[in-house]
């Protein structure tokens, strides 16, 4: 596969000595004012310019209006126009052969500053290059999980620098970091495996990230992996993680190597003379945090150097998990209960109570409440269980002393008839309220999970 067309290339090359003076601030991102590469702005100071980007945040869109309701002008009636909902399926389709040039530049033409490359600090600077070939502005983000190498913060420097950019830091909650290491130890993964500190250092704050995009552009490759990234599309609809509007569908993931192969990439990263990481020269390939990761040998596959005392299939960290095709695939169909418990579970939280069967048909029978309850139904291997996590586990930090008790009924498995019998169980997740004074629980009809729409609708209904 091409990696870069030599015509693009000869294209920018013809504009690479445009006037300074067209040359703006770039907090964040690589921010040119037309689609061709400027020369360099060495002793300027970013950082004494406002930034012109939004940051990557779980924020809310907001009303952009400071006039008063009262105060607007009645204007006639316009007939609103239905946007068509863009087919991402067919999209992928159409560039599956297209080079990952060609596609980041057509994700960076479609969302523009709502959408942002997710580097690792391996071998996925290629995509920073591919965008800043495109001479279209872009944002990058990190997660900084507070164990990676010291090679990998100083290889953090170099690319801003080298790219002239800021990259935006996500980094995982205090308090949680805190609960884990004070109960398990700072090395409890070697025993009971990585998925809960993954969850905790990794893949909740790229939630926080992601909420406030649109979509994100990941180094993803099928020969990374070929047991469990091998169906990869170029691009397609997250399946496990939501975007700023919330909901199933709101947030678009771009996969531009999908169909490259490691070598390709190297031979790539060598010609535009990128730099990287101090690692790779050890025998590092995939990096990730230092507990975690080692070189490979000789003959190794990359993966073989990540969490090299689990099975093989267990080598992710959640990501990308709505991706991996064969990771507990029997429990879909809630029957599977032995490989379903090998799963962590989720949405734990000291305000969020656990309901057993008998708990939640307790809840069921009474007609008079002392307090109200809202209630999930959820199964731990469902990403759609996972992506809104956080926001629930938020939801029960808000409803302290609010008189609103707040729980979770894992209800897959044996309890599955049960629940779609019983509780209005359709698909993962459910969630249910349950009023003071009803005989019934009123099922949430939205897929819009954040905690200002959870809240809105328990305020309608007390």
């Amino acid at each position: 596969m091409a990696l870069a067309s030599s015509s693009s290339s000869a294209a920018i090359s013809s504009h690479s000595f445009a006037s300074q003076d067209l040359k703006r601030s770039k907090i964040g991102s690589f921010r040119p004012l037309d689609r061709f590469f400027l020369p360099s702005t060495a002793g300027i100071s970013s950082r004494k310019q406002p930034s012109l980007l939004k940051p990557i945040s779980a924020q809310q869109k907001r009303s952009e209006s400071i006039v008063p309701l009262a105060a607007t002008i009645v204007a006639p009636e316009i007939e609103e126009k239905v946007e068509e909902k863009e087919d991402y399926e067919k999209l992928g389709e159409e560039l599956q052969d297209a080079s990952p040039l060609e596609i980041i530049d057509k994700a960076l033409e479609k969302f523009g500053n709502d959408i942002a490359i997710a580097f690792s600090g391996a071998e996925d600077v290629a995509l920073i290059e591919y965008a800043r070939l495109t001479g279209r502005p872009f944002r990058v983000f990190s997660l900084d999980t507070g164990r990676l190498n010291p090679e990998t913060y100083r290889y953090f420097d170099a690319v801003e620098k080298h790219y002239d950019i800021r990259i935006e830091y996500m980094f995982p909650d205090a308090v949680e970091v805190q609960g884990l290491v004070r109960s398990k130890g700072l090395f409890s993964f070697y025993e009971d495996g990585h998925q809960e500190c993954c969850r905790v250092r990794k893949v909740r704050p790229l939630r926080r990230a992601l909420k406030g995009l649109r979509g994100w552009i990941t180094g993803q490759r099928k020969d990374q992996s070929p047991g469990t990234r091998a169906h990869i599309p170029v691009v397609q609809v997250d399946p496990s993680f939501e975007g700023i509007d919330g909901g199933t569908g709101s947030l678009v993931k771009w996969n531009p190597v999908a169909n490259v192969e490691g070598v390709e990439i190297w031979n790539f990263l060598r010609t535009m003379n990128v730099p990287v990481n101090s690692l790779h020269s050890q025998g590092y390939v995939s990096i990730g945090c230092e507990p975690c990761t080692r070189p490979v040998l000789p003959g190794q596959h990359e993966r073989e150097g990540r969490w090299w005392w689990e099975d093989a299939t267990a080598k992710e960290c959640g990501l990308h998990k709505g991706n991996i095709s064969q990771v507990q695939v029997p429990q879909l169909n809630g029957n599977a209960n032995e490989a379903a418990s090998e799963i962590s579970d989720i949405i734990n939280s000291e305000n969020v109570v656990r309901l057993s069967r008998p708990g939640i048909e307790n809840l069921l029978r009474l007609e008079n409440r002392r307090e109200p309850w809202v209630v999930v139904l959820y199964a731990p291997w469902c990403s759609f269980c996972q992506a809104m996590e956080a926001s629930y586990v938020e939801l029960g930090d808000k409803l302290v002393g609010s008189g609103i008790k707040v729980g979770k009924f894992q209800a897959d498995g044996e309890q599955k008839a049960f629940a779609e019998k019983e509780l209005q169980l359709g698909s993962f997740p459910t969630i249910l309220f349950f009023p003071k004074h009803a005989s019934r629980p009123i099922k949430y009809p939205s897929e819009k999970r954040d905690v200002d729409s959870l809240l809105a609708f328990m305020k309608v209904l007390q």
